[in-house]
């Protein structure tokens, strides 16, 4: 795996003083004591409050330096990648920032945090500080673990001790409120990937086919193997386990978490997966979905659910200093705003009857349809194969609905075969001609003649589509032709469309359209878009000629 990296020696220090480069002037600091002392702080802190610390080690940002700040935690103490802090570092943070009120430690269930943090706050005691430790452990993965890990639910913990603090709570009540809120809380985590470490070998254990269900914030196993499947089931297990540890009479916020590189579309998918599911008629707050305890750059994602009372619900939805928090928002059903219908779609567009433009519109598209081989044959040397069908598909359509065409009304008419062409025809063409019909029934209700209002739809067409005469496109016939339809009449802008088709046959190279990317292959070749409005005015010349 690639990362991007200095040393490793130096990355956590780097990352840190990366947060604090950033994070804005005068919000947070660190202690001096680099690299063995890696401990963020709140600049504005005055000891006043019960303090409040966490860490452990880094990997999992924005946790835990990202969360420090008014309303959150004191100070955080980083390990390098994955460690644990060490006791001096842990003390530093209590010596820091703790004052006559006393400071609370929370600690996620690891050993290495629990003998750290708990060492240290031994010794701080017996300096003199009060000092209270708080051991989560959320975990539900291995239902018959002893000492269940402590994963993303530990921010729960954070967030309602550091309202609580700020509101001024002494350590007693403050430390009560977080052990009771610990205990109520239940975490689990799904992933396809596991995590790499930068600067350590890599060797991915997970079948191409397979996830792991349970698996831990540092990339440990999880507790089975499961097949990769549709992400509404892989919820639905992990939102049935989850249930099974919850009061179903009780309100709980959810918190949806990002392990590290799931995409934030994917993210979103998730989040609806699980408010669409049974367990959603408990979940009265979400917070996320987002990275907030990472695993480096696993691909997966942790589910942590809380029971809400008064005080918890206040205090997840209390505003916060720290960017890296998602507040807490209420769940709610997707709200849905009426498609506007066009404002003058009523009488224009009400079926009427014109033989001429009907026989008209007929020929073009019946001899649009015939040529949908030649111009699949043409397209096969240049393109994907697909012209004639496109077109087909387009001529057929405004055939389809000859009946429902406003054919006494040129502008009408002209703006109805632009919505069924973008509907029908799909890909870059249809929405061109699209482009080219809307624009110019606007140019012919707006008074211009039918010759200048379709020079109109062409301005529009090659201004939005980027092609002019000389890319190899259907402009090459489509311009000429308009042209001489203006200065002249339409036996001459077919003959101008044949020259223009005619002369795409010369052009070694397309510059604009799909074409563009085949290179020098297209000498002697027609370009299919061109050949098809050659042949749209050689069938209206014709028409005219019988008349």
């Amino acid at each position: 795996m690639k990362h991007f990296f200095n040393r490793r020696e130096t990355i956590v220090t780097e990352a840190l003083d990366g947060l604090l480069r950033t994070i804005g002037a005068g919000d947070l600091a660190r202690l001096d004591g680099y690299p063995e002392i890696k401990v963020v702080l709140r600049a504005d802190w005055d000891k006043t409050n019960v303090s409040v610390v966490s860490g452990g080690g880094a990997g999992h940002e924005p946790s835990h330096a990202g969360f420090v700040g008014k309303g959150m935690l004191t100070a955080a103490v980083s390990g390098e990648i994955f460690a644990s802090p060490s006791v001096e570092a842990v003390l530093a943070a209590i010596r820091a920032v703790t004052g006559p009120a006393g400071c609370l430690l929370i600690v996620k269930n690891y050993t290495g945090d629990r003998l750290n943090f708990g060492l240290a706050a031994e010794k701080a005691r017996a300096e003199g500080f009060r000092v209270e430790m708080v051991i989560v452990a959320d975990d539900i993965a291995l239902p018959d673990i002893a000492q269940p890990r402590g994963v993303a639910g530990t921010l729960f913990v954070h967030k309602i001790s550091g309202h609580l603090s700020e509101a001024g709570h002494d350590l007693a009540d403050i430390a009560a409120a977080a052990r009771a809120a610990a205990k109520d809380i239940v975490s689990l985590g799904m992933s396809l990937s596991s995590c790499s470490i930068p600067g350590q070998p890599h060797e991915d254990r997970f079948g191409e086919n397979n996830g792991e269900l349970g698996l831990g914030i540092h990339g440990e196993p999880g507790v089975e193997r499961i097949a990769v499947q549709s992400a509404d089931r892989l919820v639905a297990i992990m939102a049935e386990r989850l249930a099974a540890r919850l009061d179903p009479a009780a309100c709980h916020a959810l918190l949806i978490n990002n392990l590290g590189s799931v995409p934030p579309l994917e993210m979103s998918l998730v989040a609806n997966a699980v408010l669409a599911s049974p367990l959603a008629k408990t979940i009265k707050l979400t917070i996320g979905p987002g990275p907030l305890m990472t695993a480096l750059n696993m691909n997966g994602f942790s589910l942590s659910l809380i029971r809400l009372d008064a005080v918890r619900e206040k205090a997840l939805l209390a505003p916060v200093g720290p960017h890296a928090w998602m507040p807490a928002k209420p769940v709610v059903s997707p709200s849905v705003v009426p498609i506007a219908k066009p404002a003058a779609e009523g009488a224009a567009r009400k079926p009427s009857q014109d033989a001429r433009t009907r026989r008209l519109v007929a020929a073009i598209c019946e001899r649009l349809i015939a040529l949908e081989g030649t111009l699949n044959g043409l397209d096969a040397k240049a393109g994907d194969g697909d012209t004639g069908s496109t077109v087909a598909t387009g001529a057929r359509s405004v055939l389809e609905r000859l009946d429902t065409l406003p054919l006494a009304d040129p502008a009408a008419t002209l703006g109805a075969v632009g919505d069924i062409l973008s509907a029908s025809m799909g890909g870059s063409s249809g929405v061109l001609l699209s482009i080219f019909f809307t624009a110019a029934a606007q140019a012919l209700d707006g008074g211009a003649n039918v010759a200048k209002a379709l020079l109109a739809g062409l301005e529009r067409m090659t201004f939005y589509g980027g092609a002019e005469v000389g890319d190899r496109t259907m402009i090459d016939a489509l311009e000429p032709a308009l042209k001489a339809l203006d200065a002249g009449g339409l036996e001459e802008a077919a003959t101008a469309a044949r020259r223009g088709a005619e002369a795409t046959s010369a052009m070694d190279r397309a510059k604009a359209g799909r074409s563009a990317y085949v290179g020098s292959k297209l000498q002697g070749v027609v370009d299919p878009g061109a050949y098809a409005v050659a042949e749209a005015f050689a069938a209206a010349a014709a028409l005219l000629a019988a008349a």
